[in-house]
């Protein structure tokens, strides 16, 4: 027996329960891990609240962790008893101290990286690595509208970009979050709670607009970020922290400058083995280079999930947070 967060219903992080759970062997083409350290998601709020539904209840939560493994089913080939793994993707169900997961899904941690920060950085780094590298690729001289660029999406982006050659506007909500963004190379900070983003980016771009928006707040920010773009610029929306993004008429596109939208997530970019392979590498080779550097700001016990996900809805947390399970 072991203990895991299910939910029962939908609803506010009060319905995030500790439970005992039964965790059989492995079937043929999966493994089970003994986890170590859990991600904390924005997605996973959605899962909770039913604006992405479970096909059944209850169900865990959570798509992320590091962990070792510790049984193998049968046909499973490149990993074993002992490896560091972590993963990104789901299945949903990484809020446990044991659990089952395929094979498929799973990616082998480089020594140099840690099992927190492993836990930390997948399914944001591989989020920041699929919208820079793939979505849009961002070439040296481009300039970039990152929104929530003090969050783990946000703070991973800026330092890459960096890297990349581009310059960063990332938005904020607070002074404090502006000092964050600064700190990982955004250019210049926009607080969009006492300043108008559109009119900013039209003054630091002189009128031209960002070859790209990056926006995971969604329906506060879309209209105004569709503003910002340069002619053929292209739009990100890849999240909806403030709701979803009301309809809209492709004719708009067309008025604002003959811009690109586009709305991804993480499994479009993952969804063969070798897509997810290369997602990780990709980005496990500027952490261990230093050029991103994982900050886990907040960690909190895996029985008090709900506790994580009070602060990550008040917006208190910042960079990456992990939950411990306690074996």
């Amino acid at each position: 027996m072991t203990k895991a967060i299910r939910f029962h219903e939908y609803g506010g992080p009060e319905v995030l329960k500790y439970e005992t759970v039964e965790v059989g062997q492995p079937g043929p083409g999966e493994i089970r891990l003994k986890q170590t350290a859990i991600g904390l998601n924005f997605i996973d709020v959605y899962h909770r609240t039913g604006l992405y539904p479970q096909a059944n209840l209850p169900s865990g939560i959570g798509l992320e962790a590091a962990g070792v493994i510790e049984a193998v089913g049968a046909g499973v080939k490149d990993l074993h008893v002992g490896d560091r793994v972590a993963y990104g993707t789901g299945p949903i169900g990484s809020y446990a101290e044991h659990r089952l997961i395929p094979a498929s899904k799973v990616i082998l941690i480089p020594e140099r990286i840690s099992d927190n920060q492993a836990a930390s950085m997948m399914l944001q780094g591989m989020t920041t690595e699929y919208l820079i590298r793939r979505t849009y690729c961002v070439q040296p001289g481009d300039t970039v509208l990152l929104h929530a660029a003090a969050g783990g999406v946000g703070s991973i982006a800026s330092q890459w970009l960096n890297h990349l050659g581009a310059t960063v506007i990332g938005t904020v909500g607070s002074e404090e979050k502006a000092e964050i963004a600064r700190s990982k190379g955004c250019h210049h900070t926009i607080n969009y709670k006492t300043e108008n983003f559109v009119e900013r980016v039209k003054e630091l771009t002189d009128g031209k607009g960002v070859n790209v928006v990056y926006d995971s707040v969604g329906k506060d920010t879309f209209m105004g970020s569709l503003d910002c773009l340069k002619v053929r610029g292209t739009m990100v929306t890849f999240g909806n922290a403030s709701g979803p993004v009301p309809p809209i008429e492709p004719l708009l596109l067309n008025q604002k400058g003959g811009l690109y939208l586009t709305r991804p997530s993480l499994a479009h970019y993952t969804g063969t083995h070798s897509d997810l392979v290369a997602s990780a590498k990709s980005l496990f080779s500027v952490v261990s280079s230093g050029v991103v550097k994982i900050d886990i700001n907040q960690s909190y016990p895996l029985s008090e999930a709900s506790k994580a996900h009070q602060d990550l809805e008040a917006r208190k947390t910042t960079g990456s947070t992990i939950m411990i399970p306690h074996h």
